[in-house]
């Protein structure tokens, strides 16, 4: 069964920090770009990054570039998404994409940034 699941997400104050994590199953994540989105709550949903398989590329949002880092684990067949600095406008839900799971997103990993 293709799945992914997000965790990591918690409550933490303006500066800190998460690592979010997408554990992938029935599919070798290392073979697929694969993408962070996020949704804030009554927003629709927001790009924040990508990482491809050709040259190991990553590419972020300008709202979090610097600050929030991603990374795969071939051998865990992982993704992460590391989070630095975290400021408010960050609170939101946040989801794991594939180009093999396409548009569909699993239930994500609240993430929720305040004093």
């Amino acid at each position: 069964q293709v799945q992914l699941v997000e965790s990591g997400g918690g409550l933490v104050q303006p500066g800190g920090s998460l690592r979010l994590t997408c554990a992938a199953s029935g599919f070798p994540c290392s073979h697929y770009g694969m993408y962070w989105v996020r949704q804030a709550p009554g927003k629709g949903i927001e790009w924040v990054s990508s990482a491809y398989t050709e040259g190991s590329r990553t590419y972020y949002s300008d709202s979090v570039k610097s600050r929030l880092t991603s990374s795969r684990d071939n051998a865990k067949n992982a993704l992460y998404l590391q989070m630095n600095s975290l400021k408010p406008e960050d609170t939101a839900r946040y989801f794991c994409t594939s180009d093999r799971t396409g548009t569909d997103r699993g239930l994500g990993t609240q993430v929720t940034v305040s004093a």
